[in-house]
């Protein structure tokens, strides 16, 4: 029988925390699949207590404070994040403390993060409701947790649908390189100095075009890949995009001249990578193994 999962329930001592440690302690099926962690500011109160009676693991977690909430969620496969907006009455603070339930169940590596959200009454509304703040805080929280997705391979609206945006042909050339893989290189060049001597040494698993990025994605997770596609965005859509989350013109045409050269001169330069397949002798980091271990941004997807 395979290890049960953990799932760490923010704001278990209240009403939809409780509901949702509630749940997976009386469920047969959950109990047998999952270990609940309840997370809370107060580790002391009766209702912590009780909690821990009940077979719980209650642990410390303050949504001020990030580096709590790392510690809380190390080791979960899954994690439900809420706030609780009227104990400030400040969208400012809750929106804070979203983004670090957020930022810290992506460093401690959780796979499958819930949020409890809300809409956006102010956009909902044209305008016309404006201060509605314990809604759209929560909103606010929702959108900056899919600006956080990996790269230009996230669900875009209105039908939530994965889609692959790239300012470049479908048959652009992407060198597939996992930053974790460096040591392998560095293993393989110092293994073999004579036969390199003054060379370079290209650091890639294979070359794919941004087509079969898509196409990996598709065979990796089959379920939310069925509606996915590519879309070829205009270089003026390219920088709407990185005008909007406030990134200065200089590094947006530099990032946009480092698309190009996938689909003119190359990244390498149009090298092959022989010399990388014939003296690396550790497995490296394919594309579809990093979208299933290693991508923040698809967790939800499994």
């Amino acid at each position: 029988m395979s290890a049960k999962k953990i799932i760490t329930v923010f704001g278990a001592t209240g009403a939809q925390g409780g509901g949702v440690v509630d749940t997976f302690q009386s469920d047969p099926k959950l109990r047998d699949e999952w270990v609940v962690r309840a997370a809370t500011r107060d580790t002391s109160k009766d209702s912590a207590k009780k909690l821990a009676s009940a077979g719980v693991e209650v642990v410390f977690a303050d949504l001020d404070d990030k580096a709590s909430l790392v510690s809380a969620m190390k080791g979960s496969y899954a994690a439900f994040g809420v706030t609780n907006y009227w104990e400030r009455a400040s969208a400012d603070v809750e929106i804070q403390q979203g983004r670090n339930l957020a930022d810290a169940a992506k460093e401690a590596g959780v796979q499958h993060y819930i949020w409890s959200s809300l809409l956006n009454i102010k956009e909902l509304s044209g305008g016309e409701l404006p201060n509605v703040y314990h809604f759209d805080s929560k909103a606010t929280v929702a959108g900056y947790i899919r600006e956080s997705e990996d790269g230009f391979l996230k669900q875009v609206p209105p039908d939530n649908n994965f889609a692959l945006a790239f300012p470049v042909a479908p048959n652009a050339i992407v060198p597939v390189f996992h930053p974790a893989d460096t040591g392998k290189y560095i293993k393989a060049i110092v293994h073999n100095r004579d036969a390199l001597p003054g060379n370079r040494f290209l650091g890639a698993t294979a070359y794919i075009t941004a087509a079969e990025v898509l196409e990996g994605f598709k065979r990796v997770f089959p379920e939310a890949g069925k509606t996915a596609r590519y879309f070829q965005m205009s270089e003026q859509m390219f920088r709407d995009y990185l005008e909007a989350k406030g990134t200065p013109d200089c590094i947006i045409t530099e990032l946009y001249e480092n698309m190009k050269l996938l689909e003119t001169f190359g990244y390498y330069g149009g090298e092959p990578l022989d010399t990388t397949a014939k003296l690396v002798e550790d497995h490296l980091t394919t594309w579809e193994e990093y979208a299933r271990n290693v991508a923040p941004g698809f967790r939800s997807c499994t």
